[in-house]
Order: structure tokens, then sequence, then C-alpha cells
């Protein structure tokens, strides 16, 4: 086949599958992957297509042809016409590719974590223990906590272009991650955190959203194939909010389970809960949005309560060593806690979400995942840094290891 053919060939499977593998196009295609590297170069320097780690998806799919005529993005519109392309697809490809598979949406940030004695008193300065660089953001953490747990991800995230972009692509790269979408503004930096960790484990930490708040209606647009493929999608409240609406509505119009985890707790959050299947606040996010103050259990209990009134049909409280309660509408559950030998908690919460979402793309039922999610936050607890998270073996063993029993209450 002439390279001209060929390099047309790959724009038509491109339009037709949303986006493709090297792997696959080169199967599909009977040339070496090689091959279909160099092409999907040319067409990336034409400006076709995006390469994206292990394959690409079209720059100026017909949905984005639409958008360039239209600056509100109409998503139902989008889904419509999204379903009307995709319809001559493999549903036997489509299928196999579902497995597991989960979509994040989310900040990426360069943490900045300082570890102290204890933590500074107003005006005070302390001497750190030490101090380490490195990667963050709720949505990021989140992906790799899903991967880990033996999901198949793809996260989209936006950075500055500054000297952090590439340091956010080799981070995902080296993480293993099946694919992520990049994007790039010249108008913000690069997200960041400054992190506080005391010798108890405890956090605090102020965060500077910088790009996260500069996602577009077109970038949303292109997650399409993404969630297509997904089973599961993962927000939290560090994007701005017209960018997390699009892509939650995309994703609920998909008949994909969507989790908000509503962190950092934003009075706005209840626009988002017509749209969310699961939210997993922590306890102190519950009581913002329930006007119950959580202290134990019980308490725990009447807000998911409150809540599941308000519009969301399962919650999920994470509480730190006093367990998770589960309401789905019908039924409230207490996880307790398992034993830890606490190093570091700042990325706990997104520990349990990562590995809930990968659990529940697996198939296992809400409790299942839940009780899962718990085993595998403390073990990553016992680590340091946020986004240092324990594997699927790991998690099997501690279940195996501490029996800990799912209470109706």
């Amino acid at each position: 086949m002439y390279k001209e053919l060929r390099q047309e060939r790959i724009i038509q499977l491109l339009r037709q599958q949303g986006q493709a593998t090297v792997e696959f196009l080169s199967l599909h295609l009977g040339v070496t992957k090689e091959t279909i590297r160099t092409d999907l170069s040319k067409l990336q320097q034409d400006g076709v297509l995006i390469r994206h780690h292990g394959g690409a998806s079209l720059k100026k799919h017909l949905l984005q042809n639409e958008l360039q005529h239209d600056k509100e993005l109409d998503i139902s519109h989008l889904m419509r016409t999204h379903h009307r392309n995709r319809a001559v697809n493999s549903h036997q490809t489509l299928s196999a590719n579902m497995v597991g598979k989960v979509c994040v949406f989310g900040a990426f940030n360069v943490d900045i974590v300082a570890r102290v004695d204890r933590f500074p008193k107003n005006g005070e300065t302390l001497i750190a223990q030490n101090t380490t660089f490195g990667p963050g953001g709720k949505g990021a953490n989140q992906a790799i906590a899903a991967h880990a747990a033996g999901a198949r991800v793809h996260f989209a995230t936006k950075v500055g272009k500054d000297q952090f972009s590439q340091f956010a692509k080799n981070h995902f790269d080296a993480c293993g991650m099946e694919s992520f979408s990049i994007y790039e503004t010249d108008q913000a930096a690069t997200g960041s955190a400054v992190i506080y960790v005391n010798d108890a484990g405890e956090n605090f930490i102020a965060i500077c959203p910088g790009a996260n708040l500069l996602v577009t209606d077109e970038e949303v647009a292109e997650l399409i194939p993404y969630l297509t493929e997904s089973k599961v999608l993962l927000v939290q409240l560090e994007n701005n909010f017209d960018a997390i609406d699009g892509v939650m509505k995309l994703a609920k119009g998909l008949n994909v389970t969507v989790i908000l985890n509503p962190a950092p707790y934003l009075p706005q959050v209840e626009r988002f809960f017509v749209n969310t299947d699961i939210i997993t606040p922590n306890e102190t996010e519950a009581s913002q949005i329930s006007g119950v103050e959580i202290t134990d259990v019980a308490s725990a209990k009447q807000a998911a309560r409150i809540i599941h009134d308000r519009g969301v049909q399962n919650i999920i409280i994470t509480m730190g060593k006093q367990g998770v309660v589960l309401f789905d509408g019908q039924q409230c559950s207490h996880i307790p806690s398992y034993s830890a030998v606490v190093v570091d908690t700042t990325g706990a919460g997104d520990a349990f979400n990562g590995a809930l979402a990968a659990a529940l793309a697996k198939g296992k039922s809400l409790t299942q995942a839940a009780y899962y999610a718990t085993a595998f936050a403390s073990l990553s607890v016992e680590r340091e840094g946020a986004a240092n998270m324990p594997n699927n073996a790991l998690v099997e063993a501690r279940m195996l290891q501490q029996q800990v029993a799912v209470v109706a209450i």
C-alpha cells in the first residue's frame, strides 16, 4: 500500500474508532508498528491528529468541526453526533476495550512537600526535616491509584507551557498508564501545591490551580472517544466548573458511571449532583454538604441520608480511622478501617477514590468496591508521598490477613 493511501486509511479508521492504538493500526493495515509510528508522526506534523501514549486520535474529527461553528458547547448534540459516527464500529472491538477502563478528569499539580515535627503557629518559622518535589494533584493521584489497582486508565488534565509540562508527561509515561491527554496553555502556569506533613502523618495543603482552571469546551469534547470505551468516570473539584460539568454530562449521556469526589469542597458542588452516581466526601466535606457535624458513624449515616435526599443515589463517606459509611438509597453500611502504620495521609483520599473506580470498572459491586478501596487506602498511608500507591497484590494480601466485616447500620 502506498504511503499516502495508508495514511488516508489511518484517518478513516480514526474517524470510525475515535482513537486507535499503534498495535491495532499495524495489524489492520499489515505493516510494522514502526511504519505506523512514522505515519502518525507525519499526520501529527500536518495537524491532523493528536498522539497519545500508545496510539492517536483525530484532532479535527467531525465533533470538533461542529464546535468551530458554535462557541456554546451543546452536549446533547455532541452525544447524538458521536453515536451516529461510531455506529459503524465493531461492537466486539469496543466491548473488549471496555473491560476495566476508567477515565479520570482532574488536576495535575507540582507538589512541594515539607516534613516538619509539628505544624507552625501563626508567624512562626520552622526548620523542615526535609523537602521533596514531585507530581501531584487529586486527578493525577487518583489516576495513578486506579492504574495501580489494576484498571486501564485514561487521564485528562491541563498544564502550563512551562518546564513542568514535560515533567507531567514523563511522570505518566513512567507509570505505564495506558493513555493520557495533557492539554497546554500559555495563559497560566502548571498547578502547584505546598504541603506540610507532621510526624503524625497529618497534613495541610495550599493549592494554586493555575492551568487546571482553563480547560476549554473543545478539550472536553476531545474526551468523548475515551469516555465511550470507559465504564467509570472519576472527577474532583480542582478544575473549572464548566469543564467538570461538561465531562460529567457527556459521561452520563454515554451511560458511564460517574464518581464525584467533592474535594476541595466548594458550596457550588450541588450543581453536579444531577449527573453524579456516586459521591465520595470525607467527613469534613460531608459535614459541609449536609450541615450535619460528623463525629461518629451515627452522624455520618445521618449526613449520608441528607445528601441522598438532595439528589445523589450512592454516598460513600470516608472517615479515616473510623472507616467508611456507605448508603445506596436503601441500605446503610459501615466498613471498619484496616490497621495501618501511618507515615503520610496526604494521598489517602485519592488512593481510596482511584481504587474504588478501578474496582467498579472491573465489575465489583459498590460494597465490594468500597471494601477493596478501604484496604487500598490503608496501604497508601504507609507510604511517603501522595502519588506512591500500592499494587493490587498487596491489597489482596492485606484483605486476607485482616478480616474486616461490612456491617449494616
